[in-house]
């Protein structure tokens, strides 16, 4: 049997856009991506801390240190600008798998959306 395991987690982050008139997804900075493991198309979830909102779309690099979270296309409809999120992605594998399995979790800070050091 296989099972869904949390794999990345990018820890509250503020919401600097949302771009209704764009195809769909979510543009996340890549610096953050690389620090959490999420690859450029990859599924990820986001939970609205503000109004309770969770919804799934892809992640698409944004610029490198530019702290850029934005929701983009019918997601944008989901968010405001300034409302607090988590991302998060998820594997499959076995039970024995998941047993030994350690996410990777980023918490960068909230004001700015880069990772501290």
């Amino acid at each position: 049997m296989q099972i869904q395991v949390v794999k990345s987690k990018i820890h509250r982050v503020t919401v600097t856009e949302a771009c209704l008139d764009y195809i769909g997804s979510i543009t996340i900075d890549s610096e953050l991506m690389d620090a959490a493991g999420i690859v450029p198309g990859e599924r990820v979830f986001i939970v609205d801390n503000n109004n309770g909102e969770r919804l799934d779309t892809y992640a698409i690099p944004g610029e490198p240190g530019s702290g850029v979270i934005c929701l983009n296309g019918a997601a944008a409809r989901k968010v405001q600008v300034g409302d607090i999120v988590i991302i998060m992605s998820y594997g499959i594998m076995t039970v024995e798998e998941a047993r030994d399995f350690k996410p990777s979790v980023i918490f960068p800070d909230t004001a700015t959306n880069r990772l501290i050091k």
